[in-house]
């Protein structure tokens, strides 16, 4: 392909008369140096009355969409200026447009070639400074942004936290309608719900948003940034004691949930020497239980590579915690202390199933109106997320008769004994962590820590 010189010419409003500033001035000076320069293959990009302060220029555009279509070898302009009053947009056009492209740009006015050892190394002078202002600009927008959240402002810009809105005037957080799903998803999670079994509970994205909505500060009337924690001059949603309790229990949680197990204890209990967790491990027929820090695949969890803490027969540990739990139950009086349930999913999962029953009561009648394909294909897909919610349901009223037992008569689970050979494993592990917060084991000498 024959390359040829773009002559690109700009005038503003204002300048579009003055004296060398001119299109047909601009013109006649540029075809000059053409001319000198023995350049006959030419073609002129026009942009009359436009500003030089950005680079949306129609003329521009068609010059950039040539040049990097390989069209042209060469951009004249007959002052830098002409091309942009930026220098960002100078530079941009310079390294991003030009070079790549493998054009040679050449200002009459500033004896700028950057066809020649000089124009290049200006090139380089010209990044340099644009760089330099970069940063500036980034830096004194950190200031500012610093100093905005250091006096309780929200950072503006960017996501708005589950369970608030934006205040452009104030610049500050508002709680709205779903300020309560918040309390509510800090009360259940601390109950022993999952976030999986939360985000179905609840109109967010998926599990990861549950965790985002744990972790974040922000709800005790907070603000987060870089690290550090400033007050917020916005209304907190949930209090300091939920919010220690909700991170005890993601603390709890973190090496493994506990509800996919199989075994009573997963997660409970500790070696009272280094303190790190004991495993679960099946050693032939035998069920094993020991220090994580004798396990050296897992490093992450080791709290001590010499620990010496004993391995034990795990169905000999449970018997012995659970027949303590049970001893303990069992002396409970009628003035201990009863377990608060604040929230129920039951309640929850019955209104998305009531509402959801109406949507597809009132597609039933559309459909019955006008027999369209896809009104059936919606009412499908609905009655399958009504079974969801209908299963969830029924498992969270069989999981809750276990708290319906812990505040039966007395404030915690004093027929527990009797029912516990009816539970299934996951209500067994469910009123297990209801009752305690962690056993220790020490060469055989168990220590439990009980909730109540």
């Amino acid at each position: 392909m024959v390359k040829k010189a773009a002559l690109y010419i700009r005038v503003s409003t204002d300048a579009q008369y003055e004296e060398g500033y001119s299109v047909d001035a601009q013109k006649e000076k540029l075809a000059q140096y053409c001319k000198l320069k023995d350049i006959s293959d030419y073609e002129f990009y026009i942009d009359g009355g436009w500003s030089g302060s950005n680079i949306d220029r129609p003329e521009m555009k068609r010059l950039i969409g040539n040049i990097t279509a390989g069209q042209i070898n060469t951009v004249v302009v007959y002052k830098l200026d002409r091309l942009s009053r930026s220098q960002k947009d100078t530079v941009f056009l310079l390294e991003d447009v030009f070079i790549p492209n493998e054009c040679s740009f050449i200002s009459l006015n500033e004896n700028f070639d950057t066809s020649t050892p000089y124009g290049k190394a200006m090139i380089g002078i010209l990044s340099v400074f644009a760089q330099l202002e970069r940063e500036n600009i980034r830096e004194r927008t950190r200031m500012g942004m610093y100093e905005r959240v250091k006096s309780g402002l929200w950072m503006g810009g960017g996501r708005v936290p589950f369970g608030y809105d934006y205040d452009q005037n104030k610049n500050i957080l508002v709680p709205n309608e779903h300020a309560k799903d918040v309390r509510e998803i800090f009360d259940l999670y601390i109950q022993g719900y999952s976030l999986t079994q939360l985000a179905d509970m609840f109109d967010v994205a998926n599990d990861t948003h549950i965790a985002h909505i744990l972790d974040r500060e922000t709800y005790l009337g907070r603000i987060n940034y870089n690290g550090e924690v400033f007050e917020g001059q916005h209304e907190a949603i949930i209090d300091e004691d939920t919010w220690l309790i909700a991170q005890e229990e993601r603390r709890k949680r973190s090496v493994k949930s506990t509800t996919t197990s199989q075994y009573l204890l997963t997660g409970l209990v500790y070696c009272g020497k280094c303190g790190a967790k004991l495993r679960y491990q099946k050693w032939g027929n035998h069920l094993k239980m020991y220090c994580y820090s004798q396990q050296k695949s897992r490093p992450k969890l080791i709290k001590d590579p010499n620990c010496d803490n004993l391995r034990y027969n795990a169905p000999d540990v449970e018997k012995v915690i659970i027949d303590d739990l049970f001893r303990k139950t069992d002396s409970i009086t009628q003035a201990g202390k009863q377990i608060d349930i604040k929230v129920s999913a039951a309640n929850i999962l019955k209104q998305k199933y009531d509402t959801l029953t109406a949507k597809i009561k009132r597609l039933y009648n559309l459909y019955a109106e006008n027999e369209d394909e896809l009104l059936l294909q919606t009412i499908n897909e609905n009655k399958s997320e009504l079974n969801r919610i209908s299963r969830a349901l029924d498992d969270e009223n069989k999981s809750r008769e276990v708290v319906a037992v812990i505040n039966e008569k007395n404030h915690l689970i004093r027929n527990l004994k009797n029912l516990w050979d009816s539970m299934s494993i996951s209500e067994k592990q469910k009123a297990l962590r209801l009752c305690i917060d962690r056993v220790e084991i020490t060469d055989g000498e168990i220590k439990i820590n009980y909730t109540f």
